[in-house]
């Protein structure tokens, strides 16, 4: 029996024979621009805002040049601006701190629990600090949506969702992004669809929307747009909104749409991965599996578990001995930042307090890619590897 993985934790699968022609035929064209069109052509991107309006239920949707921009266009299009203060959840990615530092604001940091949700009671305790909340559903990790709204709608705050890792996931049957102002999402290549970078925004808020679009570069061409508000609500907002151009182009829209079409089989087999995952780790000694809600509906592209209160030393020797045999992991207890694990200390642009209870949490969650290059066998594979590495560790610091 193999022992050891031989797989990439980086490698995608190829793009699918449809959004290759569609692409070719946009290439064949020559017309990339998304407002750039012959006779009554549809645009890629229009069509491709279209179908990603219908298939998370929203009024409008936007695509972007990123998730990143897409946030930041978010907050500028609800008014956020230089030196307000914005609340966001401690565990995230380096793009949503820095998508408040594009506007000028500052964020507000709330806790995270061991589940890498939202700590509710620390969201209550500041929730009077700021008017807007951009939330991350970090690594497709959703909290108790209903209960985030109360909290929200009795403080009068705004929320923003940043939906980079749950594209395709509900909570209790709602798309996620549809409970907010604005829904983020990302098209980069590790997220659920691919087309190296990009971005959609969804919103049911016309004036919002449109601020958006102005925001995006739409010049006055904001009639070509068809998930979109009507043309008269860009009667003054189209004099008052900055262009700030982040469009996406039809070349990226192509490769999106049969990637969307094909969505729910492909979280199917994300889910499927993970549940080997899942399985194969349960019980572990020194372990802990954050829990999932029974109503929400993820979409895994990655896995975490949490070796919480485990000494510094004793990770790194885990990662070492699992990366020996193949196992590539990230660990976003680092006291410097590597890669893509960075965390609220590392970042000295925003000011912040230490949190006793998520720095704890923090400093054990371990995260890794779940390609869909990987089958469920080395999904089981892997699960043995970690247990056995993870064991041998934990007994050895008994």
């Amino acid at each position: 029996m193999t022992t050891d993985f031989t797989g990439s934790f980086t490698q995608q699968e190829p793009i699918p024979p449809a959004a290759i022609a569609a692409a070719t035929a946009v290439m064949q064209h020559g017309r990339l621009h998304r407002y750039n069109t012959a006779g009554d052509e549809v645009a890629e991107t229009v069509l491709l805002e279209q179908e990603f309006a219908a298939a998370t239920g929203a009024q409008y949707c936007l695509a972007v040049a990123s998730g990143g921009y897409a946030m930041t266009t978010a907050l500028r299009a609800c008014g956020v601006g230089h030196g307000d203060k914005v609340l966001i959840n401690a565990f995230t990615l380096a793009p949503v701190p820095g998508a408040i530092a594009a506007v000028g604001a500052v964020p507000v940091f709330v806790g995270t629990t061991a589940d890498l949700v939202v700590d509710f009671d620390d969201l209550q305790a500041k929730i009077g600090q700021a008017r807007v909340l951009l939330l991350s559903h970090m690594r497709g990790h959703i909290c108790d949506m209903a209960r985030l709204m109360a909290i929200c709608d009795a403080a009068g705050v705004t929320l923003i969702e940043d939906c980079a890792h749950t594209m395709g996931a509900t909570w209790d049957g709602i798309a996620s992004g549809r409970w907010g102002r604005f829904g983020c999402y990302s098209t980069q290549t590790y997220k659920h669809i691919n087309s190296g970078e990009g971005g959609l925004l969804v919103s049911d808020d016309a004036q919002a929307m449109a601020r958006a679009i102005m925001l995006s570069g739409s010049y006055m061409l904001y009639h070509t747009h068809r998930a979109a508000p009507p043309p008269e609500t860009f009667a003054d907002i189209r004099y008052d909104t900055p262009n700030i151009s982040g469009r996406m182009d039809n070349l990226r829209a192509a490769i999106l749409r049969p990637q969307l079409a094909d969505l729910p089989a492909q979280a199917a087999r994300w889910n499927a991965r993970y549940a080997v995952l899942q399985d194969g780790l349960a019980d572990t000694p020194g372990l802990y599996l954050p829990q999932r809600d029974r109503r929400e509906g993820f979409v895994a592209s990655s896995f975490q578990f949490l070796l919480l209160d485990w000494t510094p030393e004793a990770i790194t020797e885990v990662l070492a001995r699992c990366a020996a045999r193949g196992v590539e992991l990230k660990w976003f207890g680092r006291s410097d930042p590597v890669g893509f694990t960075s965390r609220y200390d590392s970042w000295r642009y925003a000011p912040s307090t230490p949190m006793p209870s998520t720095d704890r949490v923090l400093a054990g969650i371990i995260d890794m890619r779940l390609p869909l290059t990987f089958t469920p066998d080395d999904c089981a594979l892997i699960a043995r590897i970690i247990r056995a590495e993870v064991s041998a560790v934990f007994q050895a610091q008994k």
